[in-house]
């Protein structure tokens, strides 16, 4: 199998290459960026809002998994146009995948279901969700673009609802983007940490739980045996921000010294996934509960160097 994948350089990309490499599967990368975890992944460093039609890798492609993204969700409050810019890279990918006729993956987010607390429905035909910031503006936006390509063009999709995803290849602390490396490193070095909001729930997932649900979803998808599905991929338990810097302090021996501060705009403050989806159509079972994932977390990340 080839397999195009955008968002090759981040985490997700990084190890569903690899993964895919090992199995023996051809996998192009694009990204922004070479790699900075490995030179294994064949990667052409561009920009998609810029690429011309004959910028695009040749050759036939079984699956093209669209992962480029700004994914910073209180940066994209601040720098909206690079939403603006998540929309139009989306855009691009799919119109690459209508002309080379390839069957599309794309990863969302749960920041599309919006903060579910404030849902509220008064229009029982009206069936939408909540930008709650540009960042999940930017993923509804590509989910809809995708949906409407399914609609006119006949182009095979999965969109697969991501959340919060950690593990290896996500300790490149001069992009860092996830709360859980971040908490990691400055915990291991006696640094405070700001929590805002002791309250907010979500659902972590570790990366290899996440990558077997994207593997089946590429295998399935390419048999045509799934198509057109928007599916969670998640663990499907909540933890609040307050587990998690537990869970890290006990792991690294280490006090925290945490300080407590409000919901920053545009932030979600609950979300716990519904994965009987996954379940049923891709037999997906995720395995590593948060208390086993931060521990493997940061073994990666001493084993590496990160933390001493």
């Amino acid at each position: 199998m080839r397999v195009l994948i955008t968002g090759s350089s981040g985490q997700i990309g990084t190890n569903l290459a690899l993964k895919l490499m090992a199995r023996g599967d051809q996998v192009v990368g694009i990204d922004l960026r070479p790699n900075p975890w490995t030179g294994q992944i064949e990667t052409q460093v561009a920009n998609l809002l810029t690429m011309r039609d004959e910028d695009w890798p040749t050759g036939h492609f079984d699956v093209i998994v669209h992962l480029a993204a700004h994914a910073k969700v209180f940066e994209l409050v601040e720098y909206p146009d690079r939403a603006l810019d998540n929309v139009t890279d989306c855009f691009r990918a799919l119109e690459f995948a209508r002309r080379k006729r390839t069957p599309f993956i794309f990863g969302s987010s749960r920041e599309v279901y919006g903060d579910i607390h404030r849902h509220v429905t008064e229009e029982a035909e009206a069936d939408f969700v909540v930008a709650e910031s540009p960042y999940s503006a930017s993923k509804i936006a590509g989910e809809a673009f995708i949906y409407s390509y399914a609609e006119c063009y006949g182009l095979p999709y999965l969109v697969f609802r991501f959340s919060n995803v950690y593990g290896r290849y996500d300790n490149d602390i001069r992009r860092m983007e996830r709360v859980l490396p971040l908490f990691i490193f400055k915990i291991a070095r006696d640094e405070p940490i700001t929590v805002y909001g002791r309250e907010k729930v979500f659902d972590f997932t570790y990366v290899d739980d996440c990558i077997e649900g994207i593997m089946r979803g590429i295998d399935s998808l390419a048999a045509g045996r799934v198509a057109n599905q928007t599916i969670n991929l998640a663990y499907g338990q909540g933890s609040t921000l307050v587990d998690a810097v537990n869970i890290i302090a006990l792991a690294l021996g280490k006090t925290p010294n945490v300080t407590y501060e409000p919901p920053r705009a545009g932030e979600v403050m609950r979300y716990v996934a519904d994965i009987t989806k996954a379940r049923q159509v891709l037999g997906y079972n995720p395995q590593v509960p948060l208390s086993a994932g931060i521990p493997l977390e940061i073994k990666w990340f001493r084993e590496h160097g990160d933390l001493g």
